[in-house]
């Protein structure tokens, strides 16, 4: 009884190693989704384009500084050879007296707030500036994550061909073996002379050297994808597999109207335009005089503790309404205007190249997913007629109706025609994704 339940337990606990060892190979199992979050998180480039919309912030928050009244402050000592004084003329018996009217020594501390009250709209139009780059820098962000994207899309079904070709090759391997065999089998009795034997060995050798390939072929995608998701390169990659044909509906005048709302690199170019136009506004502010309201508080005395002399009092203060105006400068805010406005011309300019641009990117994507998709039914039809060709010509050769040269060379396009397929269907999904991308779309 002791035996049973020892054996029972035995069982069972095998049973959860099991269960325990098959969870922890799923969870290092990715999909697209898992692999596209890892990317964005660990990307170092992502991340420089975070930190560069906090830099536009923070460049914001110095802009809405200036509203405010500044304050600054003081402190200066003065020496003097001799204390300040003048000399009364003598009259008749009256000796000649100096007159002392301060120290030799002056000790000053000041506090001055100043606050702007007019600057030609150019505050206002800098904070606005300011904005425009946190807008942009957003932009710019969310183009570098879409950029992201794509690279695990293109690496992740990369991936999945390169599974899928060294399947082919490893299938292509055990076709050759069992065809050498028979090869060796019809010699050995004298059915067929030594050649078609060696023909069989050099064709043998030829697929274990295209089965090297597509397994290096293979570490060099996972390689590739582990850097992209800043794993290390070695760690193992084991993906959900994907690589299928999902109709594409959208026509071509749809890509590129989507193209056209949301493709970051259009908005950053309308956004850059109006960056041009605050610009030639902030050059025109130099044309106004700037106003503004000061307020000095000054405390002084003749030692460091500023606290009066028998000259002064110890302390003061005093409002001031300044305007100051820069009327002429031979011409260089009219100059400067000018300049501004050439960039807002430029900056208009650019966003017709860009629309021409990106209507072009979307057209060549759009025309690359279709003959990829034409490709897969192509190549479908041929791994059915290679499959049934090279099942004709083993079965002719095992009757000696046919040689091994005709039996290679069906065994040649029958992994050609699977190859072609795995390409066109990896072409598909990869020519998807750039689409996607040059759509403005996360997928």
């Amino acid at each position: 009884m002791r035996r049973k339940y020892t054996m029972i337990f035995l069982m069972v606990s095998l049973i959860w190693s099991n269960q325990v060892t098959n969870a922890k190979d799923l969870s290092t199992v990715l999909d697209l989704k898992q692999s596209i979050a890892i990317a964005l998180k660990r990307s170092a480039f992502v991340h420089s384009a975070k930190e560069e919309v906090r830099g536009a912030e923070f460049k914001k928050k110095v802009a809405l500084s200036e509203f405010f009244p500044k304050l600054k402050t003081g402190y200066n000592y003065t020496h003097l050879n001799e204390p300040p004084h003048s000399t009364a003329p003598r009259f008749g018996p009256v000796p000649q007296r100096v007159i002392t009217f301060g120290p030799s020594d002056t000790y000053v501390w000041t506090v001055t707030m100043e606050q702007p009250l007019f600057t030609g709209w150019s505050l206002i139009t800098n904070y606005q500036l300011a904005k425009l780059g946190v807008d942009i820098a957003k932009i710019k962000e969310q183009s570098s994550k879409l950029d992201l994207i794509l690279q695990v899309k293109e690496a992740y079904y990369s991936i999945l061909k390169a599974e899928k070709i060294l399947n082919v090759a490893i299938q292509a391997e055990k076709q050759v073996e069992e065809h050498v065999k028979v090869a060796r089998a019809f010699y050995e009795v004298g059915i067929t002379p030594k050649n078609d034997l060696l023909e069989a060995e050099v064709e043998l050798a030829k697929v274990k050297q295209d089965l090297i390939r597509a397994e290096n072929g293979l570490n060099i995608a996972k390689s590739k994808f582990n850097v992209i998701l800043r794993r290390d390169i070695n760690e193992p990659v084991v993906l959900v597999d994907i690589l299928d044909y999902i109709p594409f509906t959208l026509s071509l005048d749809d890509c590129i109207q989507k193209a056209y709302k949301q493709r970051p690199e259009m908005k950053e170019v309308e956004l850059k335009i109006e960056q041009a136009r605050k610009q030639v506004k902030l050059s025109k502010s130099q044309f106004y005089p700037n106003f503004s309201l000061i307020f000095n508080y000054e405390r002084q005395g003749d030692r460091y503790d500023v606290r009066g002399s028998d000259f002064k009092d110890a302390e003061s203060w005093k409002v001031i309404a300044a305007m100051e105006w820069t009327f002429w400068e031979w011409g260089k805010t009219y100059y400067s205007v000018n300049e501004s406005k050439v960039r807002l011309i430029q900056a208009e300019d650019a966003l017709i190249q860009t629309r021409d641009a990106v209507t072009l990117e979307v057209k060549e994507t759009y025309l690359n997913l279709k003959e990829a998709e034409k490709n897969i039914f192509v190549a479908q039809t041929a791994i059915d007629e290679a499959e049934e060709n090279f099942r004709m010509n083993k079965e002719r050769y095992k009757e000696q109706e046919a040689t091994t040269t005709e039996v290679m060379d069906a065994q040649t396009l029958l992994t050609q025609a699977q190859t072609n397929y795995y390409n066109a269907l990896s072409d598909y999904n990869i020519a998807r994704a750039r689409l996607e991308r040059a759509m403005g779309l996360e997928g």
